[in-house]
């Protein structure tokens, strides 16, 4: 994530990296399968628990984000809504003392019932190594999170396939990551998130000439000989890519108010590229730069020959939505 760079679920050009490189969030994996493996259910106890609960993102609970999820599905065509969680939610205990001025901000998580028996440990493990399931549940999940940031409503989206037993479990989870949740809330609010891949591309216009008719070398000659050109290409592509992640990654890093270096993309979800992906980084900028930003280091980026460069996005920050895992 994943993302692992998504934009809507109807984009013909959508980048599935940026959701699909988060995965599933382990904590509540974890939580579910704990939850669903233990204790001995009835036969009304297992048909009651049809459903759990698909978790896609944090965000203040107001009038805009209630109307927002209003007529909103999700991932199993599933209707959504805000699920209320810390000290002013329903299933807690006001303070007597409370006033609204002294009321720490509102929290929501964006949530949805999705069947059981699709959302299970066995078939997430085959969901994730199908890519077309990925895919099509990748769109599904940003298209909830673009709806919203798209009324611009800050949210923090929640990795992809985050699934909890039932609404208590959101609530226990998410209150106790509520003081991290607020700052990070704070922090992407007018900000979206922008990607650059560099790519190694070597110089393919210039084919080299037929082995028959390399001038004073024989056959086998001429073949070895185009061989070394072709790797010469390649080395002088990659070192030039190199080059230009580290001076693009230092303009950019000018440019953003935080920056994140994930692995480079190989085999499928790298796509049809050019070349091999040398950079793989995302940019929280404000959302009044997209445009300098983007302009600015496509132009750096020029006159570089061997080097193939990207800004994708704009979209919601799922790289800088998550705060750290809680030690235990």
């Amino acid at each position: 994530m994943t993302d692992t760079d998504i934009k809507t679920a109807i984009d013909a050009d959508i980048d599935i990296d940026a959701e699909i490189n988060a995965e599933i969030d382990n904590d509540a994996k974890s939580d579910l399968d704990a939850e669903m493996s233990n204790d001995v259910k009835t036969d009304v106890d297992q048909a009651a628990k049809t459903d759990i609960v698909y978790a896609y993102a944090v965000l203040r609970r107001t009038p805009e984000a209630a109307r927002a999820v209003a007529n909103l599905r999700g991932v199993a065509g599933e209707p959504i809504r805000l699920l209320e969680f810390g000290d002013d939610a329903p299933d807690g205990t006001p303070d007597p003392d409370d006033t609204p001025e002294r009321r720490p901000p509102a929290l929501a998580a964006v949530v949805g019932p999705v069947p059981a028996a699709d959302f299970d440990e066995a078939s997430l493990k085959a969901g994730l190594e199908d890519l077309g399931w990925l895919e099509a549940t990748a769109r599904a999940h940003h298209a909830v999170v673009a709806a919203l940031t798209g009324r611009g409503i800050a949210v923090l989206p929640l990795r992809l396939v985050t699934v909890y037993r039932d609404e208590d479990r959101v609530r226990q989870t998410l209150e106790a990551r509520r003081d991290d949740f607020l700052p990070l809330l704070d922090r992407v609010t007018g900000h979206v998130e922008l990607g650059v891949k560099i790519y190694a591309a070597p110089d393919t216009e210039s084919s080299d000439p037929e082995p028959t008719k390399a001038k004073g070398l024989g056959v086998g000659r001429a073949y070895l000989a185009g061989r070394r050109r072709r790797r010469r290409s390649t080395e002088d592509a990659w070192q030039a890519a190199t080059d230009t992640a580290a001076r693009l990654r230092e303009l950019a890093g000018t440019l953003a108010v935080d920056h994140v270096a994930f692995h480079p993309q190989r085999g499928e979800l790298a796509g049809s590229v050019p070349g091999p992906n040398v950079s793989n980084d995302a940019y929280l900028v404000p959302e009044d730069h997209v445009e300098d930003f983007r302009t600015r280091v496509l132009a750096a980026a020029e006159g570089h020959p061997g080097v193939h460069v990207e800004v994708t996005g704009p979209w919601a920050p799922y790289s800088f939505s998550l705060p750290a895992e809680p030690v235990s």
